[in-house]
Order: C-alpha cells, then sequence, then structure tokens
C-alpha cells in the first residue's frame, strides 16, 4: 500500500545506490578453509533490480567488498556502474553523480546503507534508507527504515515502492512471459 508519505520520500527518486554487506547481504560471511569468503543474497532483491534497470532507473553500487562472485552476479542483473573494492564511499559517490550529471541530481539518489562506512554519503543523497537491522547511526540518518533485514528483501523494498509509485512494477501483457522467473 503506498501512502501520502511515500509519495513524498519516493517520488523524486529516479536513482538507487546500495552497499553490499549489510543490505544486499545479511551481513554474514561464510569463511572457507581456503580464505574465501561466501555471501547470501535475496533472489527478491535480484528480481527487484533487474526491474528497476529494464524500467529505465539507474542502479549503481558502492561496496568496499571485491567479491568477483558478487560483481559477476551483479552483472548479470545488469548493473554497470559498479564501484567495488571502494575505500572512500564519498568520492565514489562524486563520481558517480558526475558521470550522470544532467540526468540526477541527489534529491532523485536513494542511498541504501547499514553501517557507518555508508554515514557520509547517505547524508549526501535526497533519501538515505536502510536495512531494519542497520548500526543506530544509519538508523538515526535514515530517512527510511526498511521493515526488512539486510539480504531478506530490503533493496527490493524500496525499488518496489519507487516503481509501483509510478506504474512501473507489474509486467505489462507484452512483457509477461519475458520476465524471467528466477534471478
Amino acid at each position: 500500500m503506498v501512502t501520502m508519505n511515500d509519495l513524498e520520500r519516493f517520488n523524486p527518486i529516479t536513482t538507487f545506490i546500495f552497499d553490499v554487506d549489510g543490505v544486499l547481504t545479511n551481513s554474514q560471511l561464510l569463511v572457507m578453509e581456503d580464505g574465501s569468503l561466501l555471501r547470501h543474497m535475496n533472489v527478491r532483491d535480484g528480481y527487484a533490480i533487474r526491474r528497476a534497470i529494464e524500467k529505465g532507473y539507474k542502479v549503481a553500487i558502492i561496496t568496499g567488498g571485491k567479491s568477483e562472485g558478487v560483481v559477476t552476479r551483479l552483472q548479470n542483473l545488469g548493473v554497470v556502474d559498479l564501484y567495488y573494492g571502494i575505500k572512500d564511499k564519498v568520492a565514489a559517490y562524486r563520481e558517480f553523480m558526475y558521470l550522470y550529471e544532467d540526468e540526477i541530481t541527489y534529491e532523485n539518489v536513494l542511498f541504501m546503507g547499514d553501517d557507518m562506512v555508508d554515514l557520509a554519503v547517505m547524508k549526501m543523497v535526497g533519501l538515505p534508507a536502510c536495512p531494519n537491522d542497520a548500526c543506530p547511526e544509519i538508523l538515526g540518518v535514515s530517512k527510511f527504515v526498511s521493515q526488512a533485514n539486510g539480504g531478506a528483501g530490503a533493496a527490493r523494498d524500496v525499488i518496489e515502492r519507487v516503481l509501483k509509485l509510478n506504474g512501473d512494477w507489474l509486467p505489462t501483457a507484452e512483457e509477461g512471459e519475458e520476465l524471467p522467473r528466477s534471478v
């Protein structure tokens, strides 16, 4: 259900930027004997990301992580603006905004983060958002807190709200069979 408050917060959004660990994943790492790390991602978040891109929204990732598996997954969903292995998220955000300076302004950007490294960028966007299980400082600056935890549909929550507001969520009759069942 879309409320008036949602309209005010989500109406200007044309661009989604997500952190990975703790937002697109459940913030847990499984450390393998060979030192590799495994992450848990939500397929419904993946569907929402793909749907947003198909409908012309910008989706970017800014993360300190360097997982090639995560990068491949996100590229397979259609994400082209991937900033990974990033130490300075503010610099990455500024680079992204410079790339699209003729298309978007800070008011159009929703950034979803969950921990202290996201704080500075969250203060620079139109709609700072976070999963329900974000750290207290992030919860404090967020204008929207998803009822979902990181890796459990928080990204889908915000994407679905924006797309529903704009009539972009449900498949049309022409594309009904073309949308993938699993992403």
